[in-house]
């Protein structure tokens, strides 16, 4: 065999590599999957601590969900949502925790305010989207122009509104994701409500 030969073979089964691990990681983790542990920056009622899944899941089951941003509509009115439904959460024995591109700073703002988070459940922050990419979404780049309910510019990008609800063995027993499914923001959190209860 030739080294051009050799060389290009190389070249197309590396291409080959690369193109199966760009489409695995753009496929969603699906039901029956074990859940990527985690540790990331987090904030509680504007308090900065570091969440761990793997900690969080000792207790028993999580409610995993990604947000494309803090201070956007259909994002509020879940975060409202789940702030209302916490203590049945946590009476079924389940932690929530919201994970967004947002930066640590803009989420210890929106995990104590009153309208949204109201300091019941922690919001993680994942910028670069690493943690999302681990669960098969894909970080949308920024938008230009975007501003949030205060009139502030959204400078981050977007993680996919996707929810994973995992039960304390690692493993994903429910996935539901408003482009695929079509499930308003609302209805996530009722759906993982109605998941964890039977667990």
């Amino acid at each position: 065999m030739s080294k051009r030969n050799y060389l290009s073979i190389l070249i197309s089964a590396f291409l080959v590599l690369v193109a199966h691990y760009c489409f695995a990681q753009s496929v969603t983790l699906s039901k029956g999957s074990k859940a990527p542990m985690f540790t990331a920056k987090a904030s509680q009622s504007g308090n900065e601590f570091d969440f761990s899944l793997k900690k969080a899941l000792a207790s028993g089951p999580v409610v995993l969900y990604f947000y494309p941003s803090a201070y956007t509509g259909g994002c509020d009115l879940e975060a409202h949502t789940f702030a209302e439904l916490k203590d049945t959460f946590t009476a079924a024995g389940a932690t929530i925790i919201g994970v967004s591109a947002d930066d640590i700073e803009r989420l210890k703002s929106f995990s104590s305010n009153p309208e949204y988070c109201a300091g019941k459940f922690p919001v993680a922050s994942d910028p670069g989207g690493e943690i999302a990419a681990t669960y098969g979404l894909k970080l949308k780049p920024p938008q230009p122009g975007v501003k949030d309910v205060r009139g502030e510019q959204v400078t981050h990008g977007f993680i996919p509104r996707t929810t994973f609800v995992i039960d304390k063995n690692h493993k994903i027993v429910a996935v539901f994701s408003s482009e695929t499914d079509h499930i308003a923001p609302d209805e996530h959190v009722k759906k993982s409500l109605a998941i964890v209860k039977g667990l």
